[in-house]
């Protein structure tokens, strides 16, 4: 059997491999062969990547080898392979945005996000699998394929969505980070589930042209990485800021709410976060107990959500194109979207007029804390083959539960891996912070990590 490279961000990051990088120890062309060979033997069996670009890849990575020798210094992610959700544009590259339906016009040419990290010198590996349009949170794809969740390869399970496929190739080892879209929850919940640090940004904050528009209005880019620090490294790079630092734990106050974030919780995800929150506690970081009636009822994302997303799907596809296309499409995408059929011109105003009213309430809110802190999701990746059974799929629709309400505040959040206290499976800590804070943000996740340390990636080295 052929040995499959080990993986060359697993042990410091980025920020191990661009040091190692400028000393000569290694080279960007040595890492995306490896990335590339780690995905020739195992995305037969994981299936992250809709396409994958060697020849391209490798040419970019020689280049910037040829540039450092030459002396030019492109920034932290000069030679770094990553993964592009393929609801993104990239110059090359075919676009399917996880559809059958022919949408790439829609999505339109490469924008600001793919290609401020191509001038920072990353190397584009390929695009990685989507929910169909972005719209779904397990990763479920019935048109295109669900990717397996690296953690378990005996049994099949939901990598989490809609940015599966970018989470299932990050925590594979296929790539340093691969960028995601998060409209209800698509970053945050794959990297809880696939056990990774994930990113959503604060609207409006990173343009989106280039993206799929699933819905304008809730619409958010980011990455999903191996840890708060490479999350820091991108982040800084691609906004041109300097990285976000950790803060001190004494100095931070979050805010918690049992109702709602904790109910109905795994075992492992209850026992996770018990314990995640006892450590933070420790540590000296402040958490005060909310009551309901401290926050907007963070269940209005039920009447909240649908109408929004639901009609401006439509408004991207086309009434017609969706007609046509929709006996084609993954079951719970088109159910989902077809709301938007039955919302009326007032209904859909409404709900826009309610969602900024949310963000104000919740900005004033949240202002005497430096975020709220929560479950990401209140389970642990389920089995694929649960969600055919009634019980199974409203328990996989509950995978947004927690996160859709941080995009109907407004507002920016993170996920950071807590297993390490007593999962075989991924767990996420979210912390949800006011628009604009992203690098407060990455301090706070920086933070927790340095308090409850850095989970093992699933080690899938050796022979295959």
């Amino acid at each position: 059997m052929a040995r499959i490279p080990d993986d060359p961000f697993e042990a410091g990051g980025i920020a191990a491999f661009a040091e190692d990088l400028r000393a000569g120890r290694t080279s960007s062309e040595a890492v995306t062969l490896a990335c590339l060979e780690r995905i020739d033997a195992l995305d037969g069996k994981i299936g992250a990547f809709q396409h994958v670009a060697p020849e391209t890849a490798l040419q970019t990575a020689q280049a910037m080898d040829g540039l450092l020798r030459a002396g030019t210094d492109l920034g932290p992610l000069m030679g770094v392979p990553f993964g592009v959700k393929d609801i993104y544009a990239v110059d090359g590259m075919p676009t399917t945005n996880g559809s059958l339906i022919e949408s790439a016009e829609i999505t339109g040419s490469e924008g600001t996000y793919v290609q401020r990290l191509k001038k920072a010198g990353a190397v584009i590996l390929g695009k990685t699998k989507t929910v169909e349009f972005a719209l779904g949170a397990t990763g479920q794809n019935e048109a295109r394929g669900t990717p397996w969740n690296p953690w378990d390869l005996e049994t099949q399970r939901i990598p989490g969505g809609s940015s599966s496929g970018s989470a299932a190739a990050t925590a594979a080892g296929m790539c340093a980070f691969a960028l995601g879209s998060d409209t209800g929850g698509s970053i945050r919940i794959p990297a809880a589930l696939c056990g990774l640090f994930g990113l959503k940004t604060s609207i409006g904050l990173i343009p989106t042209d280039g993206v799929f528009p699933l819905s304008p209005t809730l619409d958010t880019v980011g990455p999903l990485c191996r840890s708060a620090t490479d999350a820091a490294i991108v982040h800084a790079v691609t906004m041109e800021t300097p990285v976000p630092d950790t803060v001190s734990p004494g100095s931070l106050r979050l805010g918690l709410l049992r109702d709602f974030f904790f109910e109905d919780l795994d075992p492992e995800v209850e026992k996770c976060m018990d314990l995640a929150l006892r450590a933070l506690s420790e540590a000296g970081v402040t958490i005060v107990e909310l009551n309901s009636g401290d926050l907007p009822d963070p269940k209005e994302r039920e009447t909240i959500f649908p109408p929004i997303v639901g009609t401006e799907i439509l408004a991207s596809l086309g009434v017609d194109r969706f007609m046509a296309g929709r006996g084609g499409m993954d079951s719970v995408t088109a159910a989902r979207a077809s709301v938007g059929l039955d919302v009326s011109g007032v209904d859909y105003a409404l709900a826009l007029r309610r969602h900024e009213t949310l963000k104000r309430l919740a900005d004033e809110a949240v202002k005497p804390f430096d975020g709220l802190i929560s479950p990401a999701t209140p389970m642990v990746a389920l089995p694929a083959e649960s969600l055919k059974d009634k019980e199974g799929g409203a328990r996989g629709m509950a995978a947004s539960r927690n996160t859709q309400p941080g995009n109907l505040w407004g507002m920016c959040g993170i996920s950071v891996p807590i297993q390490q206290f007593g999962s075989d499976l991924p767990v996420g800590l979210q912390v949800l912070c006011r628009r604009g804070m992203d690098a407060h943000a990455l301090s706070i996740g920086r933070a927790i990590e340095e308090i409850v340390g850095r989970p093992r990636m699933p080690r899938i080295s050796g022979t295959g």
